[in-house]
């Protein structure tokens, strides 16, 4: 028999316990902080693989490798800002399209592993074997984090309200990241040109013009990046519309 000042659970009144099965909001948050690292971490390898272009003295198996690491890098971006659109629009649809790309890039990376492990060509390294490893971990806890029944629905999801459709998401999204590589490659190319004046850089065979591209290069990934997040995140940041 309970008192009238218990519920019928056990529970006090006023106790905010979340209900049986359901994650805390902020583990359910962490695929978003995931999907963001990934990101910039595609970021990184497209700023710091620059050198491929022109470049044809590499085995082809090696060549086509990393190649298609460039483009696996370009498809993570693109997928990762439509992912970002769902979460900051507290779609119910995101845990189930961060699951399906959390599934493909686990593909990959498996792909990619094998890939080496097979070719004759690359080393054994137990460092790249260990943070692939790491990264599959992470990305399987992010999926048992949003499994269906987990109640993530309800964290991202707002029922109140409904969010901008997600063409509006996408078109924001290409336009922020065609403004922020522009911004980015004009700032990088004059940074990198301050730079190499200041470091006294030598332009024998055009090493300082050389570095300012570089740095051009880098700026414009990171601004296309950062342009895109920023658009998305200001689409939907303005006050979504109730339902009716």
């Amino acid at each position: 028999m309970t008192s009238g000042s218990e519920k019928p659970d056990g529970g006090m009144p006023g106790s905010a316990q979340p209900p049986a099965g359901r994650p805390a909001s902020d583990l359910s948050y962490v695929p978003v902080g995931w999907l963001i690292f990934v990101m910039a971490w595609s970021v990184y390898g497209l700023a710091s693989a620059w050198w491929l272009v022109g470049n044809s003295g590499l085995p082809d198996k090696i060549f086509y490798f990393l190649f298609g690491g460039l483009v696996a890098n370009v498809i993570t971006i693109l997928w990762g800002l439509y992912l970002l659109g769902l979460a900051f629009g507290r779609s119910a649809r995101f845990p189930r399209h961060f699951t399906i790309w959390q599934i493909a890039t686990i593909v990959w990376l498996l792909a990619r592993q094998a890939y080496v492990l097979a070719v004759p060509d690359f080393v054994f390294s137990a460092r790249s074997l260990s943070i692939t490893a790491i990264e599959i971990g992470i990305g399987l806890l992010c999926i048992y984090l949003l499994r269906r029944g987990s109640g993530a629905e309800t964290v991202y999801a707002k029922p109140e309200s409904e969010a901008p459709p997600v063409f509006v998401s996408i078109a924001a999204a290409l336009l922020g990241i065609i403004l922020g590589a522009a911004v980015g490659a004009v700032g990088g190319f004059l940074a990198g040109s301050v730079i190499a004046d200041v470091a006294e850089i030598s332009c024998f065979e055009g090493g300082c013009g050389y570095f300012a591209a570089f740095i051009g290069l880098a700026g414009l990934v990171v601004g296309a990046i950062i342009g895109g997040i920023v658009a998305v995140w200001l689409v939907h940041r303005r006050r979504r519309r109730p339902v009716t």
